[in-house]
């Protein structure tokens, strides 16, 4: 069943200003760089992680869970949850190579292992942006298995910033370097759609009860 007729069937339980939203940021959305959370424990850290990259365009993490589960403050997030899709792994070298078997570099946010500086980094193929926990930063099996480690200048006596903060940072910085190249960074027409539907099904009262009568109706 084709995501367009599905999410053409939706609309009508949507009101006309948030149509007119997923209509207009929808075609904005990548998912080139791909944000990856390790563990992370404090729920402000988590909610603006999502929040952050919500406002960049990209709407999908992962979060590798192990001892924590991330949880998103919704106070903090200021909604940003409804359209970021939280993929849920174990927290495992097991689940980093299923995602670079997806097709991304993996890139661990660290200034170990010779890591490139930020703005010296070149973003040209897809990328899974790995962010460590809030103690210990990234674990060293994914140090040691990323294809290259990513380091944010630092100017102060300070040696790192706060895990939501460098997630902003470098989800920013990365996000200008994408719209300055000619790389075909966004969604295919196929993803489009999905994501689409994800939106309307979150938007709507009861949208999923709605969503699967109509796939229950129609299959």
């Amino acid at each position: 069943m084709k995501d367009q007729q599905i999410f053409e069937y939706l609309q009508q339980f949507l009101t006309d200003e948030r149509l007119q939203k997923i209509n207009h940021f929808a075609p904005e959305s990548s998912d080139f760089l791909l944000p990856v959370i390790e563990d992370v424990y404090q729920f402000r850290n988590a909610a603006a992680i999502v929040r952050s990259v919500e406002a960049c365009g990209f709407h999908k993490i992962v979060t590798m869970e192990s001892q924590n589960k991330f949880n998103p403050n919704l106070r903090v997030t200021k909604g940003a949850e409804t359209w970021v899709e939280v993929e849920r792994l174990p927290h495992s070298l097991d689940s980093i190579e299923m995602i670079k078997n997806r097709g991304y570099k993996i890139v661990a946010v660290s200034p170990e292992n010779n890591a490139t500086l930020l703005p010296d980094f070149q973003i040209t193929e897809p990328v899974a942006l790995v962010f460590g926990t809030e103690a210990e930063g990234v674990t060293d099996e994914i140090l040691d298995f990323a294809d290259e480690t990513l380091a944010i200048p630092m100017y102060g006596f300070t040696r790192s910033f706060n895990v939501s903060v460098a997630a902003a940072i470098c989800v920013y910085e990365l996000k200008q370097k994408l719209m300055g190249s000619n790389l075909d960074y966004k969604l295919s027409e196929e993803k489009l759609w999905k994501m689409k539907v994800r939106w309307a099904v979150n938007s709507i009262k009861s949208g999923e009860q709605i969503f699967a009568k109509y796939l229950k109706d129609n299959s």
